[in-house]
């Protein structure tokens, strides 16, 4: 039995995206799964990197709003766990509330990169409703059933799950949303067709960033992504992730990181 922490609570876009994982375990490999929700990405991630669980499906990147910070910067934090897979799962947000109409609503709940993603339908639909950031898309869901001048941005799904109304579906600025979430473990991946990987400039002068990127040039290798996080450290000290398209067991990618 494969353990898997994932953002909870129920009907959110991480647990569609560990249920999908679940179910390629199984028919792959024959492994069942069970899941294990947690308030925020970090207690996910973290339930993987001290054995909590086996395995943790976390997002890393949507399509609109970019990078996960959260995720990014618990990686960084922790060496212990690797990208074993990579999942692509469509965003479809809904707007749920018992409010009678949209003028009756006051707040709009949901994490931030959901209120990032319907931000146009927003501001033309209700702009003055104040947004209220959560730890997940379906975390404020609770407080609808008592509350009628409150909405919550969350999967349609998680309408019926959760019994309350849709007031308007689909509110996603992008109809072609989508959010790229990672697989990680504490064992390496055998075999891939990507590597990800994380740093920091010793010093920062001309060229500095150009010249590690450059040893990919050099070996022919193709940067499908590149994105800077601030270290937290001092104003202007950045981490730096980067994609590339090639295994790490490649000859080309091992001569570019020595």
């Amino acid at each position: 039995m494969t353990s898997i922490a994932h953002l909870g609570p129920s009907g959110s876009y991480s647990q569609l995206a560990a249920t999908n994982y679940a179910h390629w375990l199984q028919t792959q490999h024959g492994t069942a799964s069970t899941l294990k929700p947690y308030n925020t990405i970090a207690k996910a991630i973290q339930a993987a990197a001290n054995g909590e669980t086996d395995i943790a499906v976390v997002p890393i990147e949507n399509s609109i709003g970019g990078g996960v910070h959260d995720t990014l910067d618990m990686l960084w934090e922790l060496d212990s766990l690797k990208i074993q897979n990579n999942l692509v799962i469509p965003i479809h947000h809904a707007l749920l509330s018992q409010a009678v109409n949209l003028k009756a609503i006051t707040a709009v709940y949901s994490h931030p990169q959901a209120l990032t993603q319907c931000q146009k339908w927003l501001a033309a639909n209700l702009p003055n409703a104040v947004q209220v950031a959560t730890n997940s898309t379906t975390e404020a869901l609770p407080r609808l059933s008592t509350d009628e001048t409150l909405a919550a941005i969350s999967p349609l799904w998680a309408a019926k799950l959760y019994g309350i109304p849709t007031l308007a579906d689909p509110i996603n600025d992008n109809p072609d949303n989508a959010t790229r979430f990672w697989v990680l473990s504490r064992c390496l991946a055998q075999h891939g067709s990507h590597t990800s990987i994380a740093f920091r400039l010793p010093d920062n002068t001309p060229g500095a960033l150009l010249k590690p990127l450059q040893l990919f040039a050099t070996q022919g290798i193709n940067m499908s992504r590149i994105e800077s996080r601030p270290t937290k450290v001092a104003l202007g000290d950045y981490r730096f992730f980067i994609d590339i398209e090639a295994s790490l067991d490649d000859p080309n990618t091992q001569a570019a990181l020595q």
